[in-house]
This record gives structure tokens, C-alpha cells and sequence, in this order.
């Protein structure tokens, strides 16, 4: 199957996030305070020296993914040793964001990093954000671990009905309430109602942090699914806008209506967690024929990098690797399953905060020809993920004024 320019090679293209799944330090890492960060390569090594475990994921070591940095128990793969493709992907854009690094891959690189309030929010947007909400106060106005501050807070949050407002290292305006005493649908009102005031601020999300729980009652506090992202809008075109425009069907899974802010996306499916996430890509694709299913899995960043858990985020990626076989067994011969993540989140770094690394891009097709993995080669930028998103999908790249990247498509073996 040969690339003819106007003529699409795929029906279909599967992408998918593994979000916070580095595979290594970028050249400038240590401008973030991110030395020898190595997401999966760091947490395979303390499953081995911590837990006496080794890592499995046989459908991404056939893919290649071992190639890209050294991964105990995960050994490179030569070409004809294995299926797809495999690569790795550099960040241009200003920082290490979930809305940047996504952005980024849709071909729009974000030049000036969203700001960031570690000493706490100016006190007129607090205020502000108090009296259009008719709030009685607010607990805490400073960066958190978002479980530890629903422990230190969430008692006096329910007796006094004062939302507790954090940040952390990202651009991010978080609220945490209570989904009984507060209420869910205040929550997502007075998060709306930030998300204003924050785009004076150039403050990338307002992320509301709903928990279940009551210490008194024996019940501890805990964060759920029920969370919502009010991005920003993006400021300008993403592959995503082209597709729509030129009649290609956007199906996004999970957090990618919120972090697009709808923008080119045509139908949205949200998505509790990981499982649910892998359960949605397989609806949508024994029903979906054309177009683009746009998957963000969150488990590995929410649940198990920001907690700093090698084990769990380890036993979440031996999960999706089980899931690999079920997504080709729905495969068409003009399908295209792409795998990357939108930046780093090394559960054995210091701190809580994503890392600056370089991202993996898995591809696998039916239409290859000879065994992989084919070489991908390091990319320049996230955004060739893009660029050959819409390769497949129309036959062509978009303009150089257009979107940022390069399309790869010729190196898959097709």
C-alpha cells in the first residue's frame, strides 16, 4: 500500500494517550528540575530492586518500546523481531503540561509556558471568585498533593461549606469539594466560574476535584471519576479542526473534549478511569468504520505518577499492554493504532509533578509489510504525531502555516 498525496491510506485511526508515560530526560530536563527522569524506565528498575517484580508488557516490547530506552525486563526488539513501529518524540513546546503536551501532539506548539502560581493565587481573583459564587471563604490557596489535601481539609471543607482551592507545578486552578455536602453540580458552577477569571490569568485548567467520604462515619475521603477539566480554548488550529472540516468523524474518550475544549471534536464519551477507557475504545471501534477515535487513558498520571506509586503505575501499564491484542483483534487492513503520551510523570522523581521527557510513539497496522518494529527515529516535536494523524486520515499534511510537524507515516511499513 503505497502513500498517494490526496488519497487517504487509513479508514481509521486509533490514538491513544498513555498520559504521563515518558521514556526519558529531554536535553533541557534540567531547566525543570528533571535530571534523569526515565518514566518507565526508572519504574521498571524500582519494580525489580524494590518488589522483586519485572515488568510485562509483551505487546509494546513487540512493538518496540524497548528500543527507546533501556527497560529492565523489556528488552529492544531487531527489525523482523517484532510488529509496528517505534519512536520517540521530543517536546517544543514551553513546559510539561497536560494541555501543552496534547496541544503539541495536535500540532499546535504552545511558545510561552501557562503560568503558574506556586505561592497561591492573587487575592482579588480569590475574592472575585468567592463573591460571584456567594462562597463563605476558601481553604488552603496554595500547591498540594491533591489526596493529602482533601485529608488535611476535608472535615472543616464539610463543616464550614469552604471549597478547598490548590495548585501544584502545573498551570492548574483546583477545587475540591464534596459531592454530597457541597455538591457535585455547585462544583462544576463555581469551576465554570474560575475558569473566567482565569483566563485573565493565563492559567492553563480549572480542574474540579469531587470526593466521597466521612472520617466520623469510619469512611475515608476519596477523590472520584467525576472530575472535569475547563481548559483553555486553543489558540489556534489543531489537526483536529482540519479533520472536522474536511468531514473526517472525532470520537474523543475520556479528557479530550475538555482539554480541546470541543474544538473539532464531534462526539465525546467520558470515561471513568483506565478500564472504562479501554472498555469505550473497543465499543467505539466494533462500531465506529471511518474517522478518528481520540483515546486520553489518565490512571497512569491521576492514580498512580503524581502519587509517586512505581507499582500501580507499573500494574496499569501491564493492563493496557493486555488490552493491545483486543484492539487488533477489531482491526481493519486500513486501521492505524497510534500509542504515545503527552509527557512524563517518573513515579521515582522527588515531588509530585510531571516530568520533562521525551514521549514514546507506538504505531502498529495490518496493512505493514515485513516484521518490525520499523524505526520511527526521534522526533523533532510531539506535533508529527499529528501531522501523520491527518496524513492518514486525508492523504495529505496540513500546511506549513497551518500546524507544526512532520508526518512519519512513510516509515511504518506500509
Amino acid at each position: 500500500m503505497t502513500i498517494q498525496a490526496a488519497e487517504p491510506l487509513f479508514d481509521r485511526v486509533i490514538w491513544i494517550v498513555i498520559d504521563g508515560v515518558g521514556c526519558g530526560e529531554q536535553p533541557d530536563a534540567a531547566n525543570y528540575g528533571d535530571t534523569g527522569a526515565n518514566t518507565i524506565g526508572n519504574l521498571a528498575r524500582e519494580l525489580s530492586e524494590r518488589h522483586s517484580l519485572t515488568l510485562r508488557i509483551p505487546n509494546m516490547e513487540a512493538m518496540g518500546i524497548g528500543n527507546l530506552t533501556p527497560i529492565e525486563g523489556v528488552p529492544p526488539r531487531r527489525p523482523g523481531g517484532g510488529v509496528g513501529a517505534s519512536g520517540k518524540a521530543l517536546e517544543k513546546s514551553a513546559g510539561k503540561d497536560t494541555t501543552s503536551g496534547h496541544w503539541e501532539l495536535a500540532g499546535l506548539v504552545v511558545s510561552k509556558p501557562f503560568r503558574t502560581f506556586p505561592d497561591g493565587f492573587p487575592q482579588n481573583a480569590v475574592d472575585r471568585w468567592l463573591s460571584e459564587n456567594n462562597l463563605p471563604g476558601m481553604l488552603w490557596n496554595r500547591t498540594a498533593s491533591g489526596t493529602e489535601i482533601i485529608e488535611k481539609f476535608g472535615k472543616e471543607h464539610m463543616a464550614t461549606g469552604k471549597p478547598i482551592l490548590y495548585t501544584s507545578a502545573d498551570s492548574v486552578w483546583q477545587v475540591a469539594a464534596h459531592e454530597e455536602t457541597f455538591g457535585l453540580d455547585k462544583l462544576y458552577a463555581v469551576c465554570k466560574s474560575a475558569r473566567v477569571i482565569c483566563d485573565g490569568l493565563d492559567i492553563s485548567r480549572v480542574i474540579a476535584r469531587p470526593f466521597i467520604g466521612d472520617p466520623a462515619k469510619g469512611i475515608p475521603f476519596k477523590r472520584t471519576y467525576h472530575r472535569k477539566d475547563y481548559s483553555q480554548h486553543p489558540f489556534g488550529k489543531t489537526c483536529l479542526d482540519i479533520l472536522a472540516e474536511n468531514g473526517i468523524s472525532t470520537l474523543g474518550i475520556g479528557k479530550i473534549h475538555s482539554i480541546f475544549t470541543g474544538h473539532g471534536i464531534a462526539e465525546s464519551v467520558e470515561t471513568a478511569g483506565n478500564t472504562d477507557g479501554i472498555r469505550a475504545i473497543n465499543e467505539a471501534m466494533g462500531g465506529k468504520k471511518r474517522g478518528l477515535i481520540f483515546c486520553n487513558l489518565i490512571d497512569f498520571d491521576m492514580l498512580f505518577g503524581h502519587r509517586r506509586d512505581a507499582r500501580g503505575f507499573a500494574e496499569a501499564l501491564e493492563e493496557f499492554d493486555r488490552a493491545i491484542p483486543g484492539f487488533k483483534s477489531l482491526m481493519g487492513p486500513r486501521d492505524l493504532l497510534v500509542v504515545v503520551a503527552d509527557h512524563g510523570n517518573d513515579p521515582t522523581q522527588a515531588g509530585s509533578d510531571h516530568t520533562r521527557e521525551h514521549i514514546p510513539v507506538l504505531a502498529f497496522s495490518p496493512a505493514q509489510k515485513n516484521g518490525g518494529p520499523h524505526d520511527i527515529g526521534r522526533r523533532d516535536s510531539y506535533a508529527d504525531v499529528g501531522a501523520t494523524v491527518l496524513h492518514a486520515l486525508l492523504g495529505r499534511e496540513a500546511a506549513p502555516d497551518e500546524l507544526a510537524g512532520k508526518s512519519f507515516l512513510e516509515l511504518l511499513g506500509c
